[in-house]
């Protein structure tokens, strides 16, 4: 790494103001600053000094979001294989490398179009490039069937980088989360794309491996099954370990847990958050059990669907979520309890969390008014006192 960095240290004076390619400076500090630490200060003021910038806390969530990502190539070929009758004669590699060249060209066009879009956006404007994208880029793909045409994901993955990121001024800035924006934007724009028995499974076979499978072949999710009055046929281990179809990254509960410790034990994520969330979404599967509202016992509504994907990796992203303290706890609680009241009441949307972490989204900055306003109210009241 020494070699790499006098390597740019030398070209450096070329991207400064005056050199031959000083214009492409934003795209030079954009490279160099996610391989290397930046050494700059600030020049006057008090700075608060930590030992992890922005870049490196999107990779340690990259890093933590590799589980699912993983395990989710592994069941893309574990359900071609299982619904071609074939998977007591396919070994682990070929599962996994057939959902890897699955997965691959979804990732791929992610990355490719929505760091495009902030490469010319800092050009444009002539700005530093944000790392915001490091994370959304790997879970777009992840919160999506497998078989999302690319044209539709590139569609999806444009309106959300510059309707609910750079119009509000770039990362840090942005009110809705950009992963559920391009989700929420495949969902009500290709409805038969995103949803249904036809789009979790992958039928194609891929560079010799997988197998095809016939014309209008469906298989159906749990939660698209209880939407349906059908009982799931899958066993609890199943829905636990992942190996049930649905979006790439959110059917392994264990895969995601191992996400949520690295998340939790390095204090990227905030533990009342995700704590909340499940609490909410508990006490509300809970009471649509007693009541009969639901065919499922309360604990399958939080290992199905992107319940703990999103109460891990999407509910706690720390610029669209709430950042009082309390605040923190109401807003996890709302989002749980709207997945399931969703799930419950509204049969035609079966998976109700990215639109129950949408709403939170929209709410966040009004409960951190609410829970300031109380906490200034208190004060002025024991100083009156």
């Amino acid at each position: 790494m020494n070699g790499l960095k006098k390597y740019f240290d030398r070209i450096r004076p070329n991207f400064q103001e005056g050199g031959k390619l000083h214009a492409f400076n934003s795209i030079y500090e954009g490279f160099e600053s996610f391989l290397f630490v930046p050494n700059t200060t600030s020049d006057s003021g008090a700075s608060i000094h930590d030992a992890l910038d922005s870049k490196r806390i999107m990779s340690i969530v990259v890093i933590a979001l590799l589980p699912a990502l993983f395990f989710g190539m592994y069941n893309v070929g574990y359900q071609n294989a299982a619904a071609a009758g074939k998977l007591a004669e396919t070994g682990f590699w070929s599962l996994f490398f057939y959902g890897f060249l699955a997965v691959l060209p979804n990732l791929l066009v992610s990355y490719i179009v929505g760091l495009g879009i902030e490469f010319a956006w800092a050009q444009w404007k002539g700005e530093e490039i944000q790392e915001g994208y490091l994370v959304s880029g790997i879970i777009i793909p992840l919160i999506i069937p497998v078989t999302t045409p690319l044209w539709m994901l590139a569609i999806a993955v444009a309106f959300a980088v510059i309707f609910a990121k750079e119009i509000f001024g770039g990362t840090g800035m942005n009110i809705f989360n950009v992963a559920i924006a391009a989700r929420m934007f495949l969902f009500f724009s290709y409805p038969s794309k995103m949803t249904g028995d036809s789009v979790w499974v992958s039928t194609d076979s891929i560079c010799g491996l997988g197998y095809q499978l016939p014309d209008g072949f469906t298989a159906a999710t749990p939660l698209g099954q209880i939407a349906q009055g059908i009982t799931p046929q899958s066993s609890l281990a199943d829905m636990v370990l992942g190996f049930i179809p649905g979006s790439v990254g959110e059917t392994s509960v264990i895969a995601i847990a191992i996400g949520a410790v690295i998340l939790l034990w390095t204090g990227i994520a905030s533990w009342k958050t995700m704590l909340s969330v499940f609490v909410g979404g508990i006490a509300m599967a809970l009471i649509f059990s007693v009541t009969g509202k639901t065919p499922i016992p309360w604990y399958e509504h939080i290992v199905l669907g992107g319940f703990c994907f999103g109460a891990v990796f999407m509910a706690t992203d720390p610029v669209t979520s709430a950042r009082t303290e309390t605040g923190k706890y109401i807003y996890g609680l709302l989002i749980g309890i709207m997945a399931v009241v969703v799930r419950v009441l509204n049969p035609g949307y079966p998976e109700g969390m990215m639109l129950a972490i949408f709403f939170g989204n929209m709410f966040a900055p009004l409960i951190d008014y609410c829970v300031v306003q109380s906490n200034i109210s208190k004060r002025a009241k024991r100083s009156s006192n």
